[in-house]
């Protein structure tokens, strides 16, 4: 793949994010004095929900979709306890935090551990809290591309504890899972094509919320990544389905982009791309920034209030879908763009179209402006 650039963007961020929690927890030091009762700076939504006494959890805080949630939350007003598996971990979430205790439960910002194998240790790290977000973020301890059909198998029994946990834990009323765009794109279509992301029997082309892929095409191509969100998110319905006392969102994410994404998000960058060639040339390669993806969770976890805001959601901001497209995100990749393209520079018919209406509607609706997705 190349060379990647070295690390000043996540330093930058970094700095940012601490000048950040620096501010929340003056705000907190003065909320608790009782004389103040403004609330910290907030993201352009509007809602109705109190959120100054909102208690969240995020799993994998301290991964590259987990910090930029966890900003967000705190902007917002949100009290944020991040679960920290280990002590590295832990030392990072101290490292972003800074010179804030993160241990002493009276910041907006706390740490808690827990083992994701037992249901049980999920339960008490939860307990307290109003919801869950469930990033659903691996580190893959064989380095790049190592996502394996292994790793598939723990993503789907975290997910399935973190449900039960959701479930059993009597104050969490909502939880909001981070899936991913390729549990909607791998189905077999007509021509049989091997690794080919395409319409399923019927002859639509829309790739929407409503869309899954077919499970023995990603065992039959190896798909571990596809194979693992895909199972993960049927487990998530299926126990939320049964238990029906805790609201679920699941949010497809295109590939998550944003700054040095491809070394601070290396086992889902490129697990994601396997077969990137197939999604470029069927017009299903899309994108998402990280923050703005961070946006979406947050927006979709407030909208939750409303009976009909919840369900899945398709969350992309761009389609590559022609040589420039694809050189620009094969430049951040540190590579050469015929490892997207192969050898269609530019995607001939038939194509198939993406979808993330339901989203778009909901954040214009939210947020009284147009949005700038490729909707249809």
């Amino acid at each position: 793949m190349g060379m990647i650039r070295p690390f000043e963007e996540e330093r930058i961020e970094i700095k940012e994010f601490k000048q950040m929690l620096s501010s929340c927890s003056s705000v907190q030091r003065r909320k608790d004095d009782d004389r103040f009762h403004d609330q910290p700076e907030k993201l352009a939504l509007q809602s109705d929900h109190d959120v100054t006494e909102t208690l969240i959890c995020v799993t994998s805080g301290v991964s590259f979709v987990g910090i930029a949630i966890v900003n967000r939350l705190l902007l917002r007003g949100y009290s944020v306890r991040v679960l920290v598996t280990n002590e590295e971990e832990l030392e990072k979430l101290r490292e972003i935090a800074g010179n804030i205790d993160i241990t002493n439960g009276t910041t907006m910002l706390t740490a808690v551990t827990a083992d994701i194998n037992e249901v049980q240790s999920l339960s008490d790290a939860f307990n307290g809290c109003q919801g869950v977000f469930h990033t659903a973020a691996f580190i893959d301890p064989a380095g790049l591309s190592g996502y394996s059909k292994a790793m598939a198998g723990i993503e789907l029994k975290t997910c399935e504890n973190v449900m039960v946990a959701c479930s059993r834990t009597t104050t969490v009323r909502r939880c909001v899972l981070t899936s991913s765009l390729v549990a909607c794109l791998w189905r077999e279509d007509s021509s049989n094509c091997d690794n080919d992301p395409s319409s399923s029997s019927s002859s639509s082309t829309i790739i929407n919320h409503h869309s899954w892929s077919d499970e023995s095409v990603c065992l039959k191509n190896k798909l571990w990544y596809a194979l693992g969100k895909l199972r993960a998110e049927k487990c998530a319905w299926r126990i939320i389905g049964e238990q029906k006392r805790v609201r679920l969102v699941t949010i497809c994410a295109g590939l998550v982009t944003g700054p040095e994404f491809p070394h601070r998000n290396p086992t889902s960058t490129f697990a994601y791309l396997k077969g990137v060639q197939h999604m470029y040339a069927k017009g299903l390669l899309a994108t998402v920034d990280v923050h703005r993806l961070a946006d979406a969770h947050l927006l979709l976890f407030e909208a939750m209030d409303d009976e009909e805001s919840f369900g899945r959601y398709i969350c992309f901001d761009n389609v590559v879908q022609c040589q420039t497209e694809a050189d620009d995100l094969a430049r951040q990749l540190g590579s050469n763009a015929t490892i997207i393209t192969g050898n269609n520079p530019s995607p001939a018919s038939p194509r198939f179209q993406l979808s993330n209406l339901k989203l778009s509607k909901l954040m214009m609706t939210t947020l009284g402006c147009n949005s700038n997705n490729n909707v249809i």
